[in-house]
């Protein structure tokens, strides 16, 4: 196989950090390659270098004649004042009437979410979002954008960074599916692990300036770096052991002959022989169950809506047991964040009650970063909770447990307005911690987390007893710290699924594939057959109207609610104006929900 794309001793610094350091490697025709690091470590870098949007200070980069790639970066730049449809296809040629004949481009617009669900939906939706401007679309439908116009074409080389992000669970799925399924080769930087195992034939590690080179995807490579760790290990060890020895030497006298150690290097699968399973739940559930009692929270007869009266879920009673641990998962507005403002008490049910346990401490982790002091040092903001906790067994100190989350100690003295959104999501997440709830309720705690420190979580998650609620597109996570799962399904229920998220998918293709057919005969009657009621053609517009009204309205409150973020990290020192800002963003939070609620309605009534 040809080499696609080659770097020969490539460097690349900023300022006076080095972040690829004489780094040599290649691309080959149909390889589908993996990026992982540390936030800050360098893979966008390589990525840019790679793809020639950046020079390298030293080396060189070279690639095959009539290379056809596709690069598609987190920075979301689209042309100014084109549409949907002018971006996504301009560069087939395809004029507007011809995508609907292409099978590419119909499976592309509905993998990606055009027009309605992954998995069904007619093409209407599609062509209704094509005419959109891009100039009016939040920062994720950019990417879905961007994305859906290089994943049209047909390429040598597709370049990814992040893509699975503003994806749900089935978006997720549909795109590893895609690009295996794809010919052109493949490199992309990716937090998802699930996504990472199911795509990558191998894996390059930025670290230190360096790329390390895996075969395989995420569980190839976790063995590959165990036994690299195991060797480095080792290698110390008998430095640590020469060391002692010679100062032993200098203190006796003339040495005695020994001879060197002997080490066998031992296979993958000895490197987890004697490791436990990640946690007894037995054990876990049974002390839970004396720190919190018998009653946790519930929700009792309860209806939840939406602010403008949208009903999500009906009649739901639901006991969260001592030690439980529950994957929520469904489609974007199907109520989860609801449900689980509900559980923290934040919304009052409809109808119904909420119970809670009096020995329940709540720690909740919100999607929005608006709880964090700025005008303080990293560790001050963390022992502004607590100074030391107890984790299972063992007591920790704010320091040692911010570090396990990522922060070196030089770093625990950053002011935490000069943190990046990364960092800020990781200072949420250990005071969260901190602050030692015994009931934990995690909305999307992934976002702009990298793989080492989502392993230190699920590590800490998983000797942690106590009964925990989260929301994740992360299947991964949810596989691996949650005992069971539960669905929304948008049919006014709370479904538990013990197949996992694999039930959860198989129920939603389902549910996808059966929506054309109830739609096409429908039983009248006596026995005879009649036709379904017709949208008179003045209505249909108006709705049609409507709806491109909504996406505006909700694009709109996107970029506020950014705008009012950003408002409130400058006016850390201001508590009146902090007030005012965070009062502000509740209510375009709610009217942003409201206005998706509506939309998804009255799409579904368009189906």
């Amino acid at each position: 196989m040809a080499n696609l794309v080659n770097l020969e001793q490539v460097s690349k610094s900023f300022g006076i950090r080095p972040l690829l350091d004489q780094v040599s490697l290649g691309v080959q025709e149909g390889e589908r390659i993996g990026v992982v690091g540390l936030n800050g470590g360098g893979k966008t870098t390589l990525l840019e270098v790679l793809t020639g949007v950046a020079e390298p200070d030293a080396g060189r980069v070279s690639r095959i004649g009539g290379l056809r790639m596709a690069v598609v970066t987190q920075r979301g730049e689209l042309p100014a004042g084109a549409t949907v449809g002018e971006v996504v296809f301009g560069g087939l040629g395809l004029a507007e009437h011809e995508w609907a004949s292409n099978p590419r481009t119909r499976e592309v617009l509905k993998g990606i979410g055009f027009g309605g669900s992954h998995l069904g939906g007619d093409s209407s939706g599609a062509v209704r979002e094509l005419h959109a401007k891009v100039d009016d679309l939040s920062g994720g439908e950019r990417r879905r954008v961007a994305l859906a116009a290089a994943l049209v074409q047909d390429l040598d080389l597709l370049v990814l960074d992040e893509p699975t992000n503003h994806l749900d669970v089935e978006g997720v799925q549909w795109l590893a599916e895609h690009l295996v399924g794809r010919r052109s080769a493949l490199v992309v930087v990716t937090h998802d692990r699930w996504f990472l195992d199911t795509v990558a034939t191998r894996t390059w590690e930025v670290v230190g300036g360096k790329v390390e080179s895996y075969e395989g995807g995420y569980n190839d490579w976790i063995f590959a770096r165990a036994e690299r760790d195991r060797q480095a290990d080792a290698s110390e060890e008998r430095r640590r052991n020469l060391a002692r020895k010679e100062l032993a030497w200098l203190r006796r006298g003339a040495p005695a002959r020994t001879s060197k150690p002997r080490y066998r290097v031992e296979a993958a699968e000895a490197l987890i022989a004697d490791v436990p399973a990640p946690r007894d739940s037995v054990a876990l559930a049974s002390f839970a169950q004396r720190r919190l009692g018998r009653v946790v929270l519930e929700l009792e007869d309860a209806t939840l809506a939406t602010p403008d009266g949208r009903e999500l879920v009906s009649d739901l009673t639901w006991r969260l047991a001592p030690g439980e641990r529950v994957g929520l998962v469904g489609i974007n507005g199907s109520g989860k964040t609801t449900l689980l403002r509900a559980l923290a008490g934040e919304r009052e049910p409809v109808s119904g009650k909420r119970i809670q346990g009096q020995t329940v401490r709540l720690g909740w982790l919100r999607q929005e970063l608006d709880d964090l002091p700025t005008d303080i040092r990293l560790l001050d903001a963390v022992k502004d909770v607590a100074e030391r906790i107890t984790l299972g067994d063992k007591e920790v100190s704010a320091s040692q447990l911010a570090e396990r989350l990522g922060f070196s100690p030089a770093r625990q003295r950053t002011p935490v307005g000069d943190l990046s959104g990364g960092e800020r999501r990781r200072l949420q997440l250990t005071r969260v911690l901190m602050s030692e709830p015994n009931v934990l309720l995690l909305d999307e705690p992934t976002n702009d987390l990298d793989i080492d420190t989502l392993q230190q979580l699920e590590d800490l998650l998983d000797g942690w007893a106590g009964t925990m609620v989260v929301i994740s597109h992360d299947r991964y996570l949810i596989e691996r710290i949650c005992d069971s799962v539960w669905a929304l399904f948008g049919d006014g229920r709370l479904t538990n699924l013990p197949g996992g998220i694999e039930e959860y998918l198989r129920r939603r293709e389902a549910q996808a594939a059966a929506r054309p057919a109830s739609a096409q005969t429908q039983p009248a009657a006596g026995g005879q057959d009649s036709a379904a009621p017709k949208r008179d053609g003045a209505a249909e517009r108006a709705a049609r109207k409507e709806l491109s009204r909504l996406e505006r309205t909700v694009a709109k409150l996107d970029d506020r609610e950014r705008e009012l973020h950003a408002a409130l990290a400058e006016a850390a020192t201001e508590p009146a104006r902090l007030m005012e800002l965070d009062a502000q963003l509740r209510q375009v939070v709610a009217d942003k929900e409201a206005a998706e609620e509506q939309w998804m309605e009255l799409a579904a009534d368009l189906d």
